[in-house]
């Protein structure tokens, strides 16, 4: 096995997880600063990313120079009818899982990595069996608050298990706990660093009112029906209190720009509505005084890291209803709110008012949020990386 520092040869690094952002950009960031860290002490990295083809992460690693592969994979569709778990489509699916097995062992084989990270989804399975065959280390990151499914089967095999929370330590098997390490999830280190009157500027915020509190609404890139229809309702509402940058999804915007048309000029001033935030995400984060948002692992990693008070409203279909846990973990810890089923405008109301109105209850909520927050998980989940290669 290669020296995991030595300047001699490269740090060989197999990567498999994604699917979604949630598995993808932690394992993205964890890479990068993998390699910052080899380079500032004269190393070099090699990786190669074990994916699918129709999972984000066939899109992402290519974009960033890394080299992808791909491997059969099948997905378990849950129910809490073990009937309807062997479904068709789930065991078509789950006999594509050794051909998966024996594709991640050539490739496992051939590159000889010195470490396989995998962040979890289906993906990970196949290579981790491949990394258990070729014996070779292999490292767990969990996201969530609670175990995926792939990392509760994954966990007996583990060298490592990387964890976001210390209430996930309970949930690991006993066996494996002194594995265990509590990283976080690790943040896009470009999201800590942006500055609200950049914000301002490109966008030409000048209609904001800055002596009022600024609330940023998101539904993720693609924007969310459910959270668009809320905040809709209870638009006029909020611009009396705050200034609001909603970021809507780019086939939302135009219905909801013929809605707001009929507002006081006063009040639209205070609005600015887009399909999608980009590159000025870390300005519009540092604006922002509250965030309304869905609970998914990465945007706890974000709002915990920055210490911004959030009203969280879960996605209800996330798999094994994770987004509502992660919601309820950070609102009993008074550091957010958490909207659960039939969520409406007055409920938005009465859970963003509270902390529109009293900068004090902000200030405590956004306290009680740092507390739970790590923006050094990637160097602390390289740490992890580095000491399971030097064993």
């Amino acid at each position: 096995m290669n020296s995991a520092l030595g300047p001699a040869s490269a740090f060989r690094l197999i990567v498999t997880g994604g699917g979604t952002g949630g598995h993808t950009y932690p394992a993205l960031t964890a890479i990068r600063t993998l390699q910052e860290r080899l380079s500032a002490g004269g190393g070099t990295l090699d990786v190669l990313w074990i994916g699918t083809a129709d999972g984000l992460e066939a899109r992402v690693a290519p974009a960033e120079g890394i080299a992808f592969a791909t491997v059969a994979t099948g997905k378990v569709r849950r129910s809490s009818n073990p009937l309807k778990m062997m479904s068709a489509a789930n065991v078509k699916d789950m006999a594509r899982v050794p051909l998966g097995v024996a594709q991640a062992r050539k490739l496992v084989s051939d590159f000889r990595p010195d470490v396989v990270l995998a962040t979890g989804g289906y993906v990970a399975v196949p290579a981790r069996l491949a990394a258990r065959l070729c014996r070779r280390p292999l490292v767990l990151h969990e996201q969530t608050v609670r175990l995926g499914l792939a990392n509760r089967k994954l966990a007996g095999s583990a060298t490592r298990i990387a964890v976001s929370s210390e209430s996930t330590l309970p949930l690991l098997p006993e066996a494996v706990r002194g594995l265990a390490v509590v990283t976080g999830n690790p943040v896009r280190p470009q999201v800590l660093t942006g500055h609200a009157d950049k914000a301002v500027e490109a966008l030409g915020l000048h209609g904001f009112d800055r002596r009022l509190p600024t609330v940023y609404v998101t539904g993720g890139a693609q924007g969310a029906q459910q959270i668009n229809g809320v905040v809709r309702d209870a638009l006029p509402w909020l611009l009396e209190h705050a200034n609001m940058i909603h970021q809507c999804g780019p086939d939302n915007a135009g219905g909801l720009r013929a809605h707001t048309a009929a507002l006081p000029a006063q009040l639209l001033g205070r609005y600015y509505l887009t399909g999608f935030v980009g590159p000025e995400l870390p300005d519009v984060l540092a604006l922002a005084d509250v965030v309304v948002s869905r609970s998914g692992a990465g945007t706890l990693a974000e709002m915990t890291a920055l210490g911004k008070p959030a009203v969280f409203i879960p996605l209800a279909t996330s798999a094994g209803n994770e987004q509502a846990h992660n919601a309820r973990h950070l609102e009993e810890a008074g550091a957010a709110v958490a909207l659960l089923r039939d969520v409406t405008a007055d409920r938005l109301k009465d859970a963003v008012g509270p902390l529109l109105t009293d900068p004090a209850r902000r200030e405590a909520m956004a306290e009680r949020a740092r507390e739970h927050g790590r923006p050094d998980a990637a160097d602390r989940l390289v740490d992890v990386i580095l000491s399971a290669a030097s064993g």
